[in-house]
């Protein structure tokens, strides 16, 4: 999963997130950050690479910008892992219940039993 991978380093999600604000050139990604305009360029074109960001040229300058569709596959192993998930909590769930009532039931038959007058 290359966006996935994309987004683990933690310059490019900073880089995803100020684009998610809005579009920028490249040089004001560089002035966001404390790393060289080879460095930025670098993630750019990791982010690039991975769909999630386009660059289109606007005179001299080149700005870049979020590809709304390059999170799509962000979102489908998401909704899987979520999915896989909430199925499992819901079997823990349904076993923690269960096993409190086998215990309130032990409990309920382990208690003497008062004698009748």
């Amino acid at each position: 999963m290359q966006s996935l991978a994309a987004i683990a380093d933690p310059t490019r999600r900073r880089i995803v997130e100020l684009l998610a604000e809005r579009e920028r050139s490249a040089g004001q990604l560089v002035e966001a950050f404390d790393l060289s305009a080879p460095a930025i360029s670098q993630h750019l074109n990791v982010l690039r690479e991975a769909g999630l960001v386009v660059t289109r040229a606007e005179g001299q300058s080149r700005i870049q910008s979020l590809n709304p569709a390059g999170f799509d596959e962000l979102e489908r192993w998401l909704e899987k892992t979520r999915a896989v998930w909430s199925r499992r909590l819901d079997a823990l769930e349904r076993e923690l219940l269960a096993d409190d009532a086998r215990q309130q039931a032990s409990a309920k038959s382990a208690k003497p039993k008062k004698k009748s007058k």
